[in-house]
């Protein structure tokens, strides 16, 4: 398995730097092609309007729309020019997630930035959680403060669940570039240390299978109440550049209402994630 081409999400009211640095590199680690994708749809006002000078206003909104669209295909091939194997962009006046996840057929894995705990416009942005319980592909979220796509350590934070094991099948040609991979669970209460151990054993034993030395880390402490602070101190302890994980909703009818972890780890700005649902 590896990845034959990688499709990058940009924001229009965000940076984009840091994401398209992630997806070249991906690219350039790969020899993989890139695809391009962004989208926003007019904002109506929030005063009431009618005739042709509503009409004008839509104008106007979707002319300045395509403008700004028009330069991050700019930014994007400018940012790419060699570094892939093939150079795609698309784009659309559409709601950017509805847009994206759309075309999320064409890629192994998808980038984005991180997500903001500030509001979030859906007109001119897809957040990460909004792409990642839906996409069916990995996505690998690179927050604006990360330089570059370090593979030097990842850290997998372990659960034994569908996602768990989907994210760690999904990031299998980054362990394979990576020089130390570490397998980590949390216990939770009710569970027990040894089970734990048993579990992140397994793991590391596959993935030896499949090319990838690991070892494995199972902190003493129960995790449930600071789980995402414990995760980060192992993160830092190991100088993991890339976290993997399973990607978690609280219920299958609000799945976009994103648990704890998942939601810390794409507000988080200190290294690059790997989620998969």
């Amino acid at each position: 398995m590896s990845y034959a081409t990688v499709m990058v999400s940009l924001a229009l009211d965000q940076p984009n730097e840091a994401r398209l640095e992630g997806a070249c590199q991906i690219a350039e680690r790969f020899d993989a092609g890139i695809v391009g994708i962004a989208a926003a749809q007019f904002s109506p006002p929030l005063y009431f309007t009618s005739g042709e000078q509503a009409q004008n206003l839509i104008d106007q909104s979707q002319a300045a729309l395509q403008a700004r669209l028009s330069e991050l295909e700019t930014q994007f091939l400018g940012a790419i020019k060699k570094r892939a194997r093939s150079v795609e962009w698309r784009s659309a006046i559409d709601f950017p997630a509805r847009y994206i996840l759309s075309h999320a057929r064409c890629a192994d894995i998808i980038v984005s930035g991180g997500h903001s705990d500030a509001f979030s416009d859906p007109f001119v942005r897809a957040s990460p959680k909004d792409l990642v319980m839906q996409a069916g592909r990995p996505l690998l979220v690179v927050p604006d403060t990360v330089s570059w796509l370090d593979l030097r350590s990842i850290l997998v934070a372990w659960k034994d669940s569908t996602e768990a094991r989907r994210a760690i099948v999904d990031a299998l040609p980054l362990l394979r570039k990576a020089q130390d991979v570490t397998i980590a669970e949390i216990v939770e209460t009710g569970d027990s240390r040894p089970a734990a151990v048993s579990r992140v054993r397994d793991v590391v034993a596959w993935l030896s299978r499949h090319g990838v030395a690991a070892r494995e880390l199972v902190p003493e402490k129960n995790g449930d109440r600071d789980a995402a602070a414990q995760l980060d101190r192992i993160a830092a302890d190991v100088g993991a550049g890339v976290v993997v994980a399973g990607a978690f909703g609280h219920s299958r009818f609000r799945e976009l209402i994103l648990g704890g972890m998942t939601q810390h780890l794409i507000t988080q700005n200190a290294r690059c994630v790997l989620l998969s649902h």
